[in-house]
């Protein structure tokens, strides 16, 4: 059987890792909200929320 990523471990996430800077302050106040398992999930989730909410066209003006 020949080595192939194809068959190998586990199929890509679509991630990119990336280095964000928080204040301890900050990752407390998620990690007492989601638990410290969950703090990535939380910010991706509200990344994705916030551009959400940016990318939304704005009614117009009466």
């Amino acid at each position: 059987m020949a080595d192939s990523d194809e068959t190998m471990g586990r199929p890509p996430l679509g991630m990119k890792p990336t280095t964000i800077r928080l204040s301890t302050d900050t990752i407390r106040r998620i990690e007492a909200l989601v638990g410290n398992r969950r703090l990535a999930l939380f910010i991706r989730e509200a990344v994705e929320n916030e551009l959400q909410r940016r990318e939304k066209p704005e009614p117009p003006k009466e």
